[in-house]
C-alpha cells in the first residue's frame, strides 16, 4: 500500500524537523513547507498531498488564510491545524472553513499530544481514502461525485434511505446500527447533509480509537494541567461541532465513565472539560454508531439504560451486503471494468 503523503507547514525550524522524523518513522512521506505561500506553489504545480498539517501562526499568510486557499483550490484535500496553545474563537473559525480536526502541538514528555495527532492523521488519512473511491465509484457509475449518495437497487437500502428523507431534517438523536463496513459513516453524512444543520461542521469520533482518557479529552477537551502531559488547554471535539452534528462511531465501547457524561450532554447540552468545573453550553445533534449488541450490553449492565434510550430515539438498521444481493451484478460489473 502507498504510504500516505503529508505536508507540513510550521516556521519553527526545530519543530518541522521533530515531528518530519516522527511521521516518517511511523512510515508517511513527509513534504515540509516554512510558509502558506510555499505549500501553495507546490500544490499549484505538483500532486496535492493527503493530508495538510498546517500551523495556525505564520509570519505572512497565516494558516487561516492558507486553509482558505486550500479549501478553494483542492477542497477534497484534508487540513489539520496545529497550534502551540489553545485559541478556542481560532479554533471554531477554522472548522468552520474546513478544517478537519485541531490538534495543539505535541511537546508532551508521555507521548498524549503525540497520540491524539496520530489519530487526527490517521482519521484524514481514512476520509481521503473513503473520498478517492467514492469519487472513483461514482465516476465508473455514471453518478455526478456532487450528487446524492450511490445505492444500489435494493429494497433493504430503499427502505434505509426513505427513513433518513424523514428523519434528516429534524433535531431528534439517531442511531445506526449494522456490521462494519456497511456504510453507517456515509449515512450519518447524508443526514447531516440533508438537515439544517448542513452549514455548520461534521465531526466524527471513534470510541473505540483511543484510550479512555485521551478519548475524554477529545471528546470535552481540557485545561492546561488537567492530567500528566496536559501542557495546553484543549477544546473538545463537541466544541468544534458546535451547532453542527457530532457522529460518535463505536459507541458500544465507550467506558462506563464517559457514558454518564455523555448522557448529561443529552439532557442539558452543557459539560465540563477535563480540569474544570465551569459548564460548557452546546448545541449538538447526535448520531451514533455501533456493530454491537447494544440490548444484550444494557441487560449485562455494561452499556446504560438511559443512555441507550436517548440515542436510539430514532434507529436505522443498515444492512450487509448478504440481504443486498440484488445488488452484485451491478459491483461485479463495477469491479470487473475497475481491474480489466
Amino acid at each position: 500500500m502507498t504510504p500516505a503523503r503529508l505536508a507540513l507547514v510550521d516556521d519553527d525550524q526545530q519543530f518541522v524537523e521533530y515531528l518530519d522524523t516522527l511521521l516518517r518513522s511511523r512510515g508517511y512521506e513527509v513534504q515540509s513547507f516554512t510558509s502558506g505561500s510555499e505549500l501553495l506553489q507546490t500544490m499549484h504545480s505538483d500532486t496535492p498531498p493527503d493530508v495538510v498539517l498546517l500551523d495556525v501562526s505564520m509570519p505572512g499568510m497565516d494558516g487561516l488564510e492558507t486553509l482558505k486557499a486550500i479549501r478553494v483550490a483542492h477542497p477534497h484535500v484534508q487540513v489539520i491545524m496545529l497550534s502551540g496553545r489553545n485559541a478556542p474563537a481560532t479554533i471554531v473559525d477554522a472548522m468552520r472553513q474546513g478544517a478537519l480536526d485541531y490538534v495543539v502541538k505535541p511537546d508532551d514528555p508521555d507521548g498524549l499530544g503525540e497520540a491524539a495527532l496520530e489519530a487526527a492523521i490517521r482519521n484524514a488519512v481514512e476520509k481521503t481514502v473513503l473520498s478517492s473511491e467514492v469519487a472513483r465509484l461514482r465516476t465508473q457509475v455514471g453518478e455526478n461525485p456532487e450528487g446524492t449518495a450511490f445505492w444500489g437497487p435494493g429494497s433493504a437500502m430503499r427502505h434505509v434511505m426513505a427513513m433518513v428523507e424523514r428523519v434528516a431534517d429534524s433535531e431528534i438523536s439517531v442511531l445506526l446500527r449494522g456490521e462494519s463496513g456497511v456504510g453507517k459513516e456515509v449515512i450519518a453524512r447524508e443526514l447531516h447533509k440533508r438537515s439544517g444543520r448542513r452549514a455548520k461542521p461534521f465531526v466524527k469520533v471513534n470510541a473505540a480509537a483511543l484510550p479512555a482518557e485521551l478519548l475524554e479529552s477529545e471528546l470535552f477537551g481540557h485545561e492546561r494541567g488537567a492530567f500528566t502531559g496536559a501542557q495546553t488547554a484543549r477544546i473538545g471535539k463537541f466544541e468544534f461541532a458546535n451547532q453542527g452534528t457530532l457522529m460518535l462511531d463505536e459507541i458500544g465501547e465507550m467506558p462506563a465513565g464517559l457514558q454518564a457524561k455523555l448522557l448529561h450532554v443529552l439532557q442539558d447540552n452543557e459539560f465540563t472539560k477535563l480540569g474544570s468545573n465551569r459548564p460548557v453550553h452546546v448545541d449538538v445533534r447526535i448520531i451514533a454508531a455501533t456493530n454491537r449488541d447494544l440490548d444484550a450490553m444494557m441487560r449485562a449492565g455494561t452499556f446504560r439504560e438511559d443512555l441507550y434510550y436517548r440515542l436510539q430515539v430514532i434507529e436505522l438498521h443498515v444492512p450487509p451486503l448478504r440481504e443486498r444481493r440484488e445488488e452484485i451484478p451491478q459491483l461485479l460489473e463495477f469491479f470487473l471494468v475497475k481491474y480489466s
